[in-house]
């Protein structure tokens, strides 16, 4: 006698099999499979509410503890995370994102907060997928393998979680052109496969348009506006033309001649108050007490300024945790 071995309400029964129509069993099948799903994702990674909280408000409380001089990327990358989750049902196209800046103004460091506000186990989630300029894309004469794997790589992606993260880091060392592929899969399309890229997020850092930015904002500084009172506007024409015609991953690529990327992002360079509030994070970090003497010490002997404004340290806040 066949027996049929049910769990229900955390009691487990055992009846024989006879007592079923051959509905009811194939119904029991779908109920054990579903209640194994159920119990799997309780306890291991599921692309689903548990595992992708979209905590947006601890983001926006995290980057207005730790992220210093950079009133553009709080306003704008928090209120585009917030409508892209808030519209998930209803977009029809991924959120898009490029970060622009010099090194140690903070794009790294964003999109590692991004990630851990969207993901229970963040940026070590199996849904967010980082991609480096030097080493993964650093020939440019595999360009075409390159755009057959992101292509492929991203679909897969995309099957296993449609809301998955994808970060392309130092876009400014990858060949032109390895981007074409992935133009399609960020825009508004409908795929025959069933991918659904609606979504998503892809962000991109580069340090294109670096010493754009802190020339743009040291005259405009220079001309009487306060640094807090510029806006996106001031810089977004800038970069985009910046990223479509300087060298890097970015050039005349059909993601910007399609007008996929949503938001071109400044992060402006430091100045001295910023470079002190960092360091006093890496102290406190530590559990150590914020020396004067010693930040002092490091603001003489380790940081350096811009020879034409002479206002914005060349390095930011990077390198810093091994100075303090």
């Amino acid at each position: 006698m066949r027996l049929v071995v049910l769990l229900s309400l955390g009691i487990l029964m055992i009846l024989p099999a006879e007592s079923f129509e051959p509905l009811t069993m194939t119904a029991i099948g779908f109920g054990i499979a579903g209640s194994a799903a159920y119990f799997r994702c309780k306890f291991t990674e599921c692309c689903d509410d548990r595992s992708i909280p979209g905590n947006i408000g601890a983001l926006r409380d995290s980057l207005d503890r730790t992220l210093f001089g950079q009133h553009i990327v709080k306003q704008h990358v928090v209120a585009a995370l917030e409508a892209h989750f808030r519209s998930r049902s209803t977009s029809r196209k991924p959120l898009v994102i490029s970060f622009h800046g010099q090194p140690g103004t903070g794009k790294n460091f964003v999109a590692d907060q991004i990630a851990q506000a969207l993901y229970l186990e963040g940026s070590k989630s199996g849904y967010v997928t980082k991609y480096l300029g030097q080493a993964d894309f650093p020939n440019a004469d595999f360009v075409q393998y390159y755009k057959q794997r992101i292509s492929l790589e991203v679909r897969n992606q995309l099957g296993k979680c449609p809301r998955s993260l994808f970060i392309f880091d130092e876009v400014d060392k990858m060949p032109s052109g390895v981007f074409d592929t992935l133009a399609s899969l960020a825009d508004y399309n409908v795929f025959t496969d069933g991918t659904d890229n609606t979504k998503a997020i892809f962000i991109f850092l580069s340090n294109t348009a670096g010493k754009h930015i802190a020339d743009h904002l040291g005259n405009l500084m220079k001309s009487g506006v306060l640094r807090e009172e510029t806006r996106l506007g001031d810089f977004e024409k800038l970069l985009k033309n910046a990223a479509y015609n300087l060298e890097g991953g970015l050039k005349q690529t059909a993601l910007i001649e399609s007008h996929v990327i949503d938001h071109f992002i400044p992060f402006l360079p430091m100045e001295q108050a910023h470079v002190v509030k960092c360091l006093e994070e890496e102290f406190w970090r530590w559990n150590m007490q914020p020396k004067k003497s010693a930040i002092a010490e490091i603001l003489k002997n380790s940081i350096s300024y811009d020879r034409k404004h002479n206002m914005f340290a060349i390095s930011g806040c990077k390198t810093l945790e091994k100075k303090s």
